[in-house]
């Protein structure tokens, strides 16, 4: 088993490489040989479009996914928060990488900015739902563009005079050396992240071989982190809330017990519910779904259901 070599299944941008290589990297260490291969998603392909029109589900997984069941690669490695909440028949996350910082941050060529500053119009690139309900409700001086591609074609298009600023996730910024341009890392009580943002998650056939299987959980997966994302995978589960929903929850551990944020806002921004809950270690899928009940409870059904019949 241990000669065998691991095909690693990635998306072909950039910051999916460098996943997967930071994946290779820790097989190896964990005495595993692996290979990397490069697969285009829905996602890659369809730029002139937003996310939430192209159909929000397995848009950046779908096609390493169909090559996980055909047996064509191992193991598929994305970003966490890519990750639709329910996963198709025969498909498993087996693994989470160590957490990077999941806050978002600012990044801009101009130094001079800032969202608190409605003195000035301020246009910002970003194609997340769950950002522009932020900015609406936080910052409603600042207006938005859509942005689509990888974080290189981004930067290029702010560059060429489409926006001030993109709005990104700090990891990928991170990861891609590009945080000397962040010009501001944004408060994480205002704009609590998309679920899973900052981890790396490894996908897996659940025909896999069992002991292969284990010895990748062995070398890749962050116990704590592995935790935190149960319970915020739990809770958007409950809410079934895809690409196209501003739903959101960041889980910390603390004292021996799981600390969750969550919440859900309107697409105007008008309406922000955010609870939060702590329980037990042992408890992390429990306490995801009790949190996404509050949360519908509180107005959150309400939300999701207007998401859900509006045109966006």
């Amino acid at each position: 088993m241990t000669n065998r070599i691991i095909k690693i299944g990635t998306r072909t941008s950039k910051l999916a490489l460098w996943q997967a290589d930071y994946v290779a990297d820790l097989l190896k260490k964990g005495g595993l040989e692996s290979e990397i291969v490069s697969i285009d998603t829905k996602g890659d392909q369809v730029l002139d479009v937003s996310i939430s029109k192209i159909g929000s589900k397995g848009v950046f997984t779908q096609e390493l996914e169909d090559q996980l069941l055909d047996g064509s690669i191992d193991i598929a490695v994305h970003s966490a928060k890519d990750m639709p909440s329910s996963l198709g028949e025969g498909l498993e996350l087996i693994a989470f990488s160590v957490r990077e910082q999941a806050q978002d941050v600012l990044l801009s060529s101009r130094s001079d900015l800032s969202l608190a500053d409605a003195s000035k119009g301020l246009v910002i690139g970003t194609s997340s739902t769950r950002r522009i309900a932020t900015l609406k409700h936080f910052y409603p001086h600042v207006k938005t563009v859509e942005v689509r591609g990888n974080l290189q074609t981004r930067i290029r298009k702010m560059e060429e005079g489409l926006c001030d600023a993109l709005l990104l996730a700090y990891a990928g910024v991170f990861r891609m050396g590009y945080v000397d341009q962040v010009v501001e890392n944004l408060d994480l009580d205002q704009f609590i992240p998309a679920v899973g943002q900052g981890s790396i998650a490894i996908e897996a056939s659940t025909s896999l071989d069992l002991e292969l299987r284990q010895a990748i959980i062995e070398a890749c997966n962050d116990p704590k982190t592995a935790l935190c994302l149960r319970a915020e995978r739990a809770y958007l589960r409950v809410l079934e809330g895809g690409c196209s929903i501003p739903v959101f929850a960041l889980a910390r551990l603390a004292a021996n017990q799981i600390h969750l944020k969550g919440g859900i806002l309107s697409l105007d921004g008008q309406q922000r519910i955010v609870l939060e809950l702590t329980g037990p270690l042992t408890e992390a899928d429990q306490l995801g779904e009790a949190l996404a009940r509050q949360v519908l409870q509180a107005g959150g059904k309400t939300i999701l259901e207007q998401i859900k019949q509006s045109p966006h």
